[in-house]
């Protein structure tokens, strides 16, 4: 995630609750994106570090566990910018300008210059941070999507131009070998299908029985992927996409939340700032009196009260709402309770962070410091199979 500051209930049942939740299905890593911070803000890096610092708070706040999952700042671990410069190396001009989110961008935010090799190697740098990892996984919504493709075509280039080791196939036979002889018969005839007849399904089986073997070295288990393929040795891992579920939550206007509109809700806001900010969100246009009937579905407080309320609350907004039975102010009192009993939770949590800073940046150097273990690995497989480890 990139560091604006203070984070908003649209990052919150956006992203927070499902890594939150992620963390304990799988091995985890969330970084500040403080380099991509720069893509679009190189002219206002000034507050980065604060921004960083907030950042950090909020996700502990919302239950990210730094016992269980890597949490950590990008440009504490500079593997990440060495990586994304190998890759530069190998990855077409074409490939970056096609992003669909390039031109967008450039329109969107059309009072900055973004006419930098930055901006436009932005993609490439994510790229980095997913394959430095060796990610199996990335949760990403929908518009994301094509971020996890490229990435997926940049490892499958660096493979093919790097991982055509002296004697692959012969190491690969001798890898099989390692294997137990009923392993290894069923390894060959999972190949054979795939390689023959395209069985997608025998490919993944295949797959599957590599991931059980204890007794083969993560080389050879490379090997053997690329083997199955009839390509080279996997140095970096295709990663697949993880599609979440995102609650597209409204702003107090009714658009999508965002500072940008200003018309937020921060993740631990002040009681009584979120009562006023509710008070005067915008309901359903067509009650323009009491008595006026209205629909739910058009108006942005419903939308979130199928976030926060039970079924029989939002049963009674409905039907108040259709029958004029309830005015808006009523409807709007018990999404109040409801943000500010959750938010509660999240002030209670921040408090020893805000009254600690020291404790938030021992997390981030013990978390960098781990991330970077990993990274050192990633880069030194990188290196040999390019040819410039120099040992």
């Amino acid at each position: 995630m990139r560091p604006t500051g203070r984070l908003h209930l649209g990052h919150l049942h956006g992203v927070l609750k499902n890594w939150v939740q992620l963390q304990h299905e799988y091995e985890c890593f969330f970084f500040v994106a403080d380099y991509h911070a720069l893509t679009t803000q190189y002219e206002e890096s000034e507050n980065i570090e604060q921004f960083t610092y907030d950042t950090v708070v909020d996700w502990l706040a919302a239950g990210v566990n730094p016992n269980t999952a890597t949490v950590f700042v990008q440009s504490r671990v500079p593997e990440h910018t060495e990586l994304h410069l190998m890759l530069s190396m190998i990855t077409p001009v074409s490939w970056l300008e096609r992003v669909p989110s390039y031109k967008d961008q450039q329109q969107k935010l059309n009072d900055k210059d973004l006419s930098t090799y930055g901006f436009l190697g932005y993609p490439l740098l994510q790229a980095a941070d997913i394959l430095m990892y060796r990610a199996g996984w990335v949760p990403v919504g929908a518009d994301q999507v094509a971020h996890v493709e490229l990435t997926r075509e940049v490892a499958r280039r660096f493979n093919h131009i790097y991982g055509r080791e002296p004697g692959f196939e012969s190491q690969a036979e001798a890898a099989i070998k390692k294997m137990s002889k009923k392993a290894a018969r069923l390894y060959g005839n999972l190949r054979k299908e795939y390689l023959e007849k395209g069985d997608a399904e025998a490919l993944e089986r295949a797959r599957a029985l590599l991931g059980e073997q204890q007794n083969l070295s993560i080389g050879d288990r490379e090997r053997l992927f690329g083997y199955l393929e009839g390509g080279g040795r996997i140095i970096l891992p295709e990663p697949q996409s993880l599609l979440t579920p995102t609650a597209k939550l409204p702003g107090l206007d009714g658009e999508k939340m965002s500072k940008s509109y200003n018309n937020f809700i921060s993740l631990r806001e002040d009681p009584g700032s979120v009562s006023e900010k509710i008070r005067t969100m915008q309901t359903d246009p067509a009650r323009v009196r009491r008595k006026d009937p209205g629909e739910p579905a058009n108006c942005p407080v419903f939308a979130l009260h199928e976030v926060y309320s039970d079924d029989k609350i939002q049963q009674w907004a409905t039907e108040g709402c259709r029958s004029a039975g309830i005015g808006c102010v009523d409807c709007k009192k018990p999404l109040t309770d409801a943000i500010n009993k959750e938010q509660a939770v999240y002030r209670q949590r921040a408090e020893q962070f805000e009254e600690d800073p020291d404790l938030v940046h021992a997390i981030l150097q013990e978390g960098s410091d781990k991330a970077r273990a990993v990274a050192r690995e990633t880069m030194e497989d990188v290196k040999e199979a390019v040819g410039i480890s120099h040992r």
